[in-house]
């Protein structure tokens, strides 16, 4: 390969590696071209599937800030540059390489950390962004609904409770003028000058007295 073509080569697997949210080494030897053009339609446009030269890749990973990758760069090897969601992709290379053990998955980088083996197939157990997402939306929901409710239930209460003074005010229209309702007949208090005295009152004795004293003049008088 001329020297241009590979700097160019260099600088397009730098790009890669800058522009990706991750990427993931794996060995195909063995594959058929057939079983790679699988793999790169199974990945979709969540990834890209390139087959790179080792001096190259180790050349390139370390323009783009990647190092620990040179014991990962032996063999033949194809690297799947991620685009779109890691776990989804992981998740594909995983089933891939289970129905295709001649794919072998060696490790990867995620947000600049260095992932082996083992670490890729735990990022492929995890559930996809779209099922994180659909999960909160259903959380968020499910709250904003139980929000609604609480708000909603002195409102109901208030309505009932205006049912209720309307249904008693059609019985007794007093209600709404402020009473508690039409009151009872109360019994008739008698008139003053009916009620008969308590006692008689008696006459002071000295008067008494003193009309005796006159009759007995009189009498004198006319005798």
């Amino acid at each position: 390969m001329a020297r241009a073509d590979k700097q160019a080569a260099v600088a397009e697997i730098a790009e890669s590696f800058s522009e990706s949210a991750g990427a993931v080494l794996t060995e195909y030897r063995g594959l058929t071209v057939k079983e790679l053009q699988d793999l790169r339609r199974s990945l979709g446009a969540n990834a890209s599937y390139a087959v790179v030269k080792n001096t190259l890749a180790k050349i390139a990973a370390k323009e783009a800030g990647i190092d620990g990758f040179d014991d990962l760069l032996t063999g033949p090897t194809a690297i799947a540059f991620i685009q779109g969601d890691v776990v989804e992709a992981a998740k594909g290379l995983r089933d891939f390489a289970k129905a295709n053990p001649a794919l072998v998955i060696k490790g990867g980088v995620l947000d600049g950390n260095l992932l082996d083996a083992k670490e890729i197939a735990k990022l492929a157990d995890l559930e996809s962004r779209e099922v994180l997402l659909g999960k909160l939306a259903g959380a968020m929901l499910a709250s904003l609904s139980q929000a609604v409710y609480l708000l909603n239930a002195p409102l109901a209460q208030a309505a009932r409770l205006a049912g209720a003074l309307e249904a008693k005010a059609q019985e007794d229209p007093s209600i709404l003028a402020g009473g508690a309702g039409t009151p009872a007949a109360a019994e008739e208090t008698p008139a003053a000058e009916d009620a008969a005295p308590a006692e008689e009152v008696e006459a002071p004795a000295a008067e008494a007295d003193e009309a005796e004293a006159a009759d007995e003049a009189t009498e004198s008088t006319e005798a």
